[in-house]
């Protein structure tokens, strides 16, 4: 077998298993911020039983539904990378030749439309094909119900039948188009942000590891928050789906900004945003803590790579794992081909 195949099996496996590593232990994390981001659009959450934070959520949540509890969901998370990567590897290339060919880095206006029309495309051609997943992994995530007859869904399949059954493909692919929005306005910010970032440094190239890492943190924070309010109404949004008639709490996504503006003010379009940023801080933790030693257990040398660009062509920013190339050229080379959040690299731990 080529040996370009078996290496990229190899990438793609350890990103795998670190990816799976990283979003299984902030997976509770990751369910607060869902719940208090759309206990309001939920039929299961009255008024009087809604959650009042981070804290009520971490008590509740176990006593009324049971620890493991914390992780519905994270199942369709963890499936959702592996389509997520390919697909990124498969198009990455081709929006970048029909968006930046020939587009010189000085000319910036230029440039920077290119990204995000290039990013966006990416971002909005993989969410075609995985959107359900992520669609899933919100309701399933939102059910607070027992185990048992309590529950509106039983599990990631049958969260996607019953949907389908309901509303056709078109109930998997509710809030589609805000997301892509949101993809774009992250991208935005991001560039933006890292941009400012990068040139209040003195020595930009030759930044310490621990500044890089702290500029890597903020600019993704800051840029999640600029994004969240997208991913409030994409998420109330997919709440809407299976229901009929006098159930339906909005009848648009323009619909769904007015009414959450108006009856709960412009401070609940960032519900949970805390809670996300602990997630990516967490999840990166994880990572250089944990998944380098697991996976050098199951797989061989590794190394934890770390990420911004103003090159990224994804609207997430993150912590990667990978196996160990034989020089840093081709180091990049490599997770270029492979980790579309990532196109230039630094070496945060051998």
């Amino acid at each position: 077998m080529n040996e370009t195949v078996i290496s990229f099996g190899k990438d793609f496996l350890a990103g795998g298993i670190s990816a799976a590593i990283s979003k299984t232990a902030v997976a509770p994390i990751e369910r607060i911020k869902l719940l208090l981001q759309v206990q309001h659009a939920s039929k299961q959450i009255t008024v009087d039983k809604q959650y009042k934070g981070i804290m009520d959520c971490v008590v509740r949540i176990p006593k009324e539904q049971g620890f493991l509890s914390f992780w519905r969901g994270n199942l369709a998370n963890v499936i959702r990378y592996f389509p997520t990567q390919a697909l990124n590897f498969a198009f990455k290339d081709k929006y970048k030749q029909i968006f930046l060919d020939g587009v010189d880095k000085k000319q910036f206006w230029r440039y920077f439309a290119g990204n995000l029309a290039s990013g966006g495309a990416a971002g909005a051609t993989s969410l075609c094909f995985v959107y359900p997943l992520d669609f899933a992994r919100t309701r399933l995530a939102a059910d607070v119900g027992k185990a048992g007859a309590g529950r509106e869904f039983n599990g990631l399949g049958d969260c996607l039948k019953k949907i389908y059954k309901a509303d056709g493909l078109k109930g998997l692919y509710q809030g589609f188009s805000v997301s892509v929005q949101g993809i774009i306005i992250y991208r935005a910010s991001y560039f933006g942000v890292y941009d400012t970032a990068k040139g209040m440094l003195p020595d930009p190239k030759n930044a310490s590891i621990l500044v890089s890492w702290a500029i890597a943190q903020s600019v993704t924070a800051v840029a999640g928050l600029t994004s969240y309010p997208f991913d409030t109404v994409r998420r109330r949004m997919m709440m809407q789906s299976g229901r009929k008639g006098g159930d339906i709490m909005y009848t648009g996504t323009i619909d769904c900004w007015k009414k959450i503006a108006r009856d709960e003010g412009g401070k609940a379009f960032f519900k949970g945003a805390w809670s996300n940023v602990l997630r990516g801080m967490g999840g990166a933790f994880v990572l250089v803590v944990l998944g380098k030693s697991v996976l050098h257990f199951l797989i061989g040398p590794l190394f934890v790579l770390f990420a911004p660009s103003p090159e990224c062509h994804s609207h997430k920013t993150k912590v990667v794992v990978g196996l160990l190339p034989k020089s840093a050229d081709e180091l990049g080379l490599a997770r270029c081909n492979l980790y579309k959040p990532v196109i230039r690299f630094q070496i945060l731990a051998t």
